[in-house]
């Protein structure tokens, strides 16, 4: 299907690039996500009449994630959770959780914005994992996992 992004999608091009992808995920995904529109000779020219509009809400979108992210890189974040003697936990810390306490520190941060590496965090220590803010700015936070005392 031919799509026209009206903002930067990882893996498939920039602001107002007219490009080929799958059905099911422009149907999907990109579409009600409001970052792509079919491909129509209207839609391409009601977007050029638009653009100059997308590129400015795009660039503040990235100036204020760009912001958040110089606070946010080499911050180290605790997260308690049940552990036994060896270290290994009860369970794991997932994105979910790390949101959680990036949210309570005061960052605006969603669980679809942390990326694992290796997967959840199942033993205590410390922990190096990305936060993508923005498709342009992923930072680097350290995850404390410390054994819960209750």
């Amino acid at each position: 299907m031919q799509i026209i992004l009206l903002e930067k999608v990882a893996n498939v091009g920039n602001l107002g690039e007219v490009v080929k992808v799958k059905d099911g995920y422009a149907r999907n995904f990109l579409i009600p996500q409001r970052m792509a529109r079919r491909a129509t000779a209207s839609a391409i020219a009601e977007f050029e009449v638009k653009r100059a509009e997308l590129e400015l809400a795009a660039a503040a979108k990235l100036s204020v994630s760009q912001t958040q992210g110089e606070k946010l890189a080499g911050m180290t974040v605790q997260v308690a959770q049940k552990a036994g003697v060896d270290g290994r936990l009860f369970g794991s810390v997932t994105n979910a959780d790390i949101a959680d306490a990036l949210t309570k520190q005061g960052f605006a941060v969603d669980k679809s914005q942390i990326r694992l590496p290796t997967g959840p965090l199942k033993t205590v220590g410390e922990h190096a994992v990305s936060v993508a803010l923005h498709t342009d700015v992923v930072v680097e936070v350290t995850i404390a996992v410390v054994p819960d005392k209750a």
